[in-house]
Formats: C-alpha cells, sequence, structure tokens
C-alpha cells in the first residue's frame, strides 16, 4: 500500500449461517494473513461480530474471503466505520 492510504476501522455484523462453521477461526487467520488487526466473537442472536482494522482494500480481501469459506454462509452484513485505534497490534477472536 502507499503512503496516501490511511488505516482505517470497521465495525461489522454477519448475518446468516455464521456460528458452527468455523467463522473465527476463519476470520482469525485471514486477518492475521492479511495483516489486519481487530477482533471477531460470537453473539448471543446467532450473529458473529467483528472490528477489523488495516487498509481499505485489505478489509474488501478479508470479507470476500470469508464469504468463499466452505460451510460459511453471509446472508447480509452491516457494516460501518468507526475510529481506528493506534495502540492495536495484532488480530484476536474474543
Amino acid at each position: 500500500m502507499n503512503e496516501t492510504e490511511k488505516i482505517i476501522r470497521r465495525h461489522v455484523i454477519f448475518y446468516g449461517r455464521v456460528q458452527g462453521v468455523g467463522f473465527r477461526y476463519t476470520a482469525y487467520y485471514s486477518a492475521t494473513e492479511l495483516g489486519l488487526t481487530g477482533w471477531v466473537k460470537n453473539r448471543m442472536d446467532g450473529t458473529v461480530e467483528m472490528e477489523v482494522q488495516g487498509y481499505e482494500a485489505q478489509i474488501d480481501r478479508l470479507l470476500v474471503m470469508l464469504n468463499s469459506g466452505r460451510f460459511i454462509s453471509i446472508a447480509d452484513m452491516d457494516i460501518r466505520a468507526i475510529p481506528a485505534l493506534e495502540s492495536e497490534r495484532r488480530f484476536q477472536i474474543r
């Protein structure tokens, strides 16, 4: 990436068949491979919540990777921009 691109952060809620299918582990390994930081966790309502930080192209690539998982079936995503965290250094499963 070049210097003109800014680090951004996105809050995402995933809907569909996203629990019990390895979603969080796929997110963890894919985000780590792409150099992204943030976290992912299951929610009580059957959705998955994620905050992810990096360059926009990297985040877009992560979303494509997640939707191409063998058992994962994302029906919808609620994505919103949130402030980046300078102190964050890794991606984790919560």
